[in-house]
């Protein structure tokens, strides 16, 4: 490690991106989270947006139960972002979130140092918070290969997992990250923080009222 500041060394890290956006959304009359509205922009641009200032060297959507909408919606930011988005479809969502984390490692195809694993329903996650994981990576001690947030003893999101661990993951047929963080625990750093951020996504009408969100139809 150099002698810069974790910011600096952040910014040479090559980031690859894994958003996971193939939910029912159920509990909200299976509407498409990823496509929920703040200031005239869904969420899914919001974080879009946030991720620009990383120069990230990969970025992909798994979409799902609501592909088609999510997928248009995709194709328009497409037009405007730097960074574009590569869409990688379930064509099982059914199976789960699990099998969307598996599908989306599969289809990685950079040269990545680190790869954010993010959920399309957290309103409050954007640059800082990104930053922030970033930089306590680089403050990782040796044999952490992982970035958990923690808030009050709750495990957040996004989580930030090195290449390393990203390909042992891949080595064990059907493993996924929050299984493979539960069976090596010394691999993971946590990061406490107060930023509640974290721990905030949009499961219910409440916490869209609470987000000040708004539902569109489609």
């Amino acid at each position: 490690m150099t002698s810069s500041s974790p910011s600096a060394q952040a910014k040479q890290l090559r980031l690859a991106v894994l958003l996971l956006a193939a939910g029912e959304g159920s509990r909200l009359g299976s509407h498409p989270k990823a496509l929920l509205h703040r200031d005239g922009q869904t969420l899914l641009q919001r974080f879009s947006n946030s991720i620009q200032g990383f120069h990230p060297v990969e970025y992909i959507t798994v979409t799902g139960f609501h592909a088609q909408v999510i997928e248009l919606e995709i194709a328009k930011l497409n037009a405007c972002l730097a960074y574009p988005i590569r869409i990688i479809p379930n064509l099982s969502p059914e199976r789960g979130q699990s099998s969307s984390v598996r599908l989306g490692l599969e289809s990685l195809r950079s040269a990545f140092d680190v790869l954010l694993v993010a959920l399309s329903d957290q309103p409050e996650i954007g640059g800082a918070e990104i930053q922030d994981l970033l930089d306590e990576y680089v403050k990782r001690e040796a044999g952490e290969e992982i970035i958990l947030p923690m808030v009050d003893g709750k495990r957040g999101n996004p989580v930030l997992f090195s290449h390393k661990a990203i390909s042992d993951v891949l080595k064990t047929p059907d493993m996924v990250c929050r299984a493979y963080m539960d069976a090596h625990p010394k691999q993971v750093r946590i990061m406490n923080t107060s930023k509640q951020e974290f721990v905030m996504d949009v499961d219910t009408p409440e916490d869209i009222q609470q987000h000040k969100l708004s539902l569109l139809s489609y």
